[in-house]
């Protein structure tokens, strides 16, 4: 189950590695104004916005990476707290999205059920 549970958080860190080139990268693109359903004119406007929030992105994903790291070196106390935190912390952004709005609740979901499943899986795994 530790596995899974670094595997599932593992995938959520690419993803969130993903949604950083998105938003500090690539904002103004079409992809990325397609991704997040902006006009030009939006992008344009709050890029300084985006690049901020694609680095808190980033920021989750080297925690949970760390973590792994940790993990991989003999360190599972360090590396079960990175995780947790890391991907924990995703969790928590996906509910505060599907709150503050509901309207994009489909991509809460995309960027919270994974490491939801990482870190259930993770905890049933450290608690075998």
């Amino acid at each position: 189950m530790i596995l899974a549970g670094l595997a599932l958080t593992g995938i959520a860190a690419l993803i969130h590695v993903f949604i950083f080139y998105l938003e500090s990268i690539a904002w103004t693109s079409d992809r990325a104004r397609a991704t997040f359903g902006t006009t030009a004119e939006e992008a344009e406007t709050t890029k300084s916005l985006a690049l901020n929030q694609g680095f808190y992105n980033l920021f989750l994903a080297i925690a949970v990476i760390g973590g792994m790291i940790a993990f991989a070196v003999g360190q599972p106390v360090i590396g079960a707290t990175m995780v947790f935190v890391g991907a924990g912390s995703m969790v928590a952004a996906s509910i505060v999205l599907i709150i503050s709005s509901p309207d994009k609740a489909g991509a809460a979901l995309k960027q919270g059920v994974i490491p939801a499943l990482g870190v259930i899986a993770l905890a049933i795994g450290l608690a075998l």
